[in-house]
């Protein structure tokens, strides 16, 4: 007679997946520093890639004294001057030899799954932001960093599953109490091939600041660039920050002096579908039919270490709802291009109750074989006791078809998206705009 699995008497154990970062592996069972493991409270969450494991346990004495940090302790009294060198690193994905990394990475299509990926972009940054500003003096008090933007993120192809991948990143400038940081991702296009061949992707990341005890904004170690390659990011970092600063005045003369006619020519297109629906152009929809909507409370284990919402998190969540948003207004599976811009407007904490609102802001269909599909998300936390809700933050990505969805789809055209109110005119033209100066 065949035994059962299990008896009815006999419960079947679960066992987490996952170590303590802070763990020594040297360390057993009788040993003082395993009796004396920070509280779990302090941990960072357990929503982890595997990247974020592996930046945590290398840099787990950093980490441990950010966890707890000695707010009593006086601030650092001297700054430091660093080379881009002292805050590089370099991260790599074997998944040409591991199987369970791979499959943790593989998208529907056999490429990387992008949404994760960003993840692992925010929390190398981090980490490199946390190095670059590491005063090397355990009696002072660390900083509060935390991400402020995310610049233009173009793929320049797809990542596949199946060769390996490397990230390697470095402060590229610095500002008083601002942190420019950029990262490159390379494929080789064979095993065989030099990695430093293809960059299949760039990306750049502004970290701010803050004075842990007080929050106020706190000046950072000094950077200088040594290789001519470090003074000429340096350089292109500073032109970014003089640009990101001239932005706001340059959008609020462009609404000033011939805005209105855009606003007005963009209303016009819309109004027609909101008083003469049978009679609007069948090629266009109006914005905000091409409306996504999602939403969470926000849990302990996707918490930082600093024991907020993962920055990271955030970013993949978007993503996966602009994609979202993409295929249902294409029609067709639609292939990532660019994260064109994301706000970190207010930390996000465990508990708050978080809704995601997308939307195709524009479209560009002027090149068939590769029309392009721009999505804004905003992410707001919401109050229902106080009735309040506040932005979070704003990403914006675009998306194209991919090709064989087209192949299979001929003759499906992307529609243009057309505003019913001026709130939304105003916002495409800001997105446009804003795009053009990036271009």
């Amino acid at each position: 007679m065949e035994e059962s699995i299990s008896s009815p008497t006999t419960p079947i154990h679960i066992f987490s997946t996952l170590l303590s970062p802070f763990n020594d592996a040297d360390s057993n069972s009788n040993s003082d520093s395993s009796m004396t493991k920070k509280p779990l409270s302090l941990w960072p969450g357990m929503y982890h890639s595997p990247v974020t494991i592996a930046l945590w346990e290398t840099r787990s004495k950093t980490f441990e004294r950010l966890l707890d940090p000695p707010l009593d302790a006086p601030p650092q009294s001297e700054l430091l001057t660093k080379t881009p060198s002292r805050s590089r690193m370099t991260i790599l994905y074997n998944f040409s030899s591991d199987f369970i990394l791979r499959e943790q990475y593989r998208d529907p299509c056999n490429e990387v799954r992008i949404g994760k990926l960003l993840e692992d972009l925010d929390a190398l940054a981090g980490t490199i932001s946390v190095k670059h500003c590491a005063d090397d003096d355990s009696t002072t008090r660390p900083l509060y960093l935390v991400t402020a933007s995310v610049d233009k993120m173009v793929l320049k192809k797809p990542i596949s599953v199946d060769i390996d991948l490397r990230i390697s990143g470095a402060v590229t400038w610095v500002g008083r109490s601002s942190i420019e940081i950029q990262l490159d991702v390379t494929q080789p296009p064979t095993q065989s091939a030099e990695a430093t061949d293809s960059v299949v992707l760039t990306a750049t990341f502004i970290f701010v600041a803050r004075d842990y005890k007080t929050r106020a904004a706190a000046p950072v170690n000094r950077l200088t660039p040594e290789t001519e390659r470090e003074k000429s990011l340096y350089e292109a970092a500073e032109a970014r920050n003089k640009l990101r600063k001239s932005k706001i005045k340059g959008h609020q003369k462009a609404i000033e002096n011939g805005g209105v006619n855009r606003v007005a020519a963009l209303l016009a297109e819309g109004r027609i579908f909101c008083d003469m629906p049978a009679l609007a152009d069948r090629d266009s929809i109006l914005l905000r039919e091409t409306r996504l909507e999602n939403s969470l409370i926000c849990q302990p284990q996707q918490r930082n270490i600093h024991g907020r919402i993962f920055g990271g998190f955030l970013m993949h969540r978007a993503f996966e709802l602009a994609f979202s948003t993409a295929y249902v207004f294409a029609g067709m599976m639609p292939s990532f291009l660019e994260v064109d811009h994301v706000d970190f407007l207010r930390p996000v904490d465990v508990g708050d109750f978080l809704r995601f609102g997308s939307c195709v802001l524009y479209t560009e269909r002027e090149n068939s074989d590769q029309p392009l599909i721009h999505v804004e998300v905003v992410a707001h936390v919401t109050r229902p006791e106080l009735r309040s809700s506040e932005v979070s933050n704003r990403f914006y990505f675009t998306f194209t078809v991919r090709h064989e969805a087209k192949a299979k789809n001929n003759g499906v055209r992307i529609r243009k998206v057309v505003p019913a109110t001026e709130e939304e005119a105003r916002r495409i033209i800001e997105r446009i705009d804003a795009d053009s100066l990036d271009s």
